[in-house]
């Protein structure tokens, strides 16, 4: 089965062509990241408008990279949430119309899910049952996979999402947008034990993240007379403290839960799974332990549409893709029980 998947839930516009043995023909990404840059952060207004822009030369270039055309689509599938509701709306809408006009099924897929399943994208040996930590702008929360359609919540944030602390401590710091790029580059020369900063939920028994805490502690440590812009070495101690306390939190939590759910393989995926820190320490922690963790290619981490083809797949193959009728776009979406 040849899947069409489309990804406009934030504000990357992409859009990919998946064979059924989940072989990538190809996998188109627009990145918004220059246009909201000046912003600090992603705007939502203008991240829509840009996916109305986009998507459609978006299309055509991923169907030029497969040399396939819509006649060789068999089925489609979209992210329906949980995202930007307006960005949402825009690759949805794209979805139904190519659905409608050529008479295919189509799958609402759920974001999270998507992400879970860029693992098997690239590394198709790599089979459930696993714990999947998924990071990123959006989102932190584990996973129990047991299946690829059968996963459970373990935990999840109560506040920010580890992505998004980094974005606003960089933007504290002075550093360039996105920000667990720059906090990474900035941390580079830098003593991450130079700054204790709280490890949030760390000493818990449960599986919940909490990074509000994290963010409020590096305000009040620039407040406590460090001036800004701060002297170079000490701009690097203090982005790689932060990122040092944040990479802590995500390892103990994700171990904790692998032994938990008595599994021995581990996944990490997300945006915030790029971070070369957080793979060192996990996977060197991982080792010693006697885990296997896999971290996708870092173009899988992020936002791209081959991840929601592949977690489309399944329901598309089993006769699960719906008439292209009504599909309600989704801001909030939990991904299993």
């Amino acid at each position: 089965m040849l899947v069409l998947g489309i990804e406009t839930s934030c504000d990357e516009t992409s859009c990919a062509l998946l064979q059924g043995d989940g072989r990538i023909l190809s996998n188109v990404v627009s990145s918004q990241v220059e246009v909201h840059r000046p912003f600090g952060g992603v705007v939502p207004e203008i991240a829509s408008r840009k996916h109305m822009e986009w998507i459609i030369p978006v299309l055509k270039e991923a169907l030029q990279r497969a040399g396939c055309t819509l006649e060789d689509v068999e089925g489609v599938a979209v992210t329906q949430g949980p995202g930007l509701v307006g960005s949402l709306l825009i690759g949805i809408g794209v979805a139904r119309a190519i659905a409608y006009a050529k008479g295919l099924p189509i799958v609402g897929v759920n974001h999270l899910a998507g992400h879970i399943a860029s693992v098997y994208l690239d590394d198709p040996s790599f089979k459930p049952p696993f714990v999947a930590l998924v990071a990123s702008g959006g989102h932190t929360a584990l996973y129990h996979v047991v299946e690829e359609d059968r996963i459970s919540l373990l935990g999840q944030t109560r506040d920010d999402a580890a992505g998004e602390a980094f974005d606003k401590v960089a933007k504290l710091l002075g550093l360039d947008y996105p920000g667990g790029p720059a906090i990474e580059r900035a941390s580079r020369g830098g003593d991450p034990s130079a700054v204790r900063f709280p490890r949030g939920l760390g000493r818990k028994e449960g599986l919940e993240f909490s990074f509000s805490g994290l963010k409020t502690a590096v305000v009040t440590y620039l407040k406590k007379g460090a001036l800004l812009p701060l002297e170079p070495q000490r701009l690097s101690n203090v982005a790689a403290s932060f990122q040092e306390a944040v990479v802590d939190v995500l390892v103990e939590k994700t171990l904790k839960a692998a032994r938990k759910c008595k599994v021995k393989k581990i996944a990490v995926t997300g945006g915030v799974a790029c971070n070369g820190r957080l793979r060192q320490k996990l996977g060197l922690r991982a080792e010693e332990e006697g885990f296997e963790v896999r971290f996708p290619t870092p173009s899988l981490c992020t936002d791209n549409a081959a991840m929601i083809a592949r977690a489309g797949l399944k329901a598309l193959e089993k006769g699960e893709g719906k008439s292209p009728g009504p599909m309600e776009a989704r801001s909030r979406w939990q991904l299993g029980t």
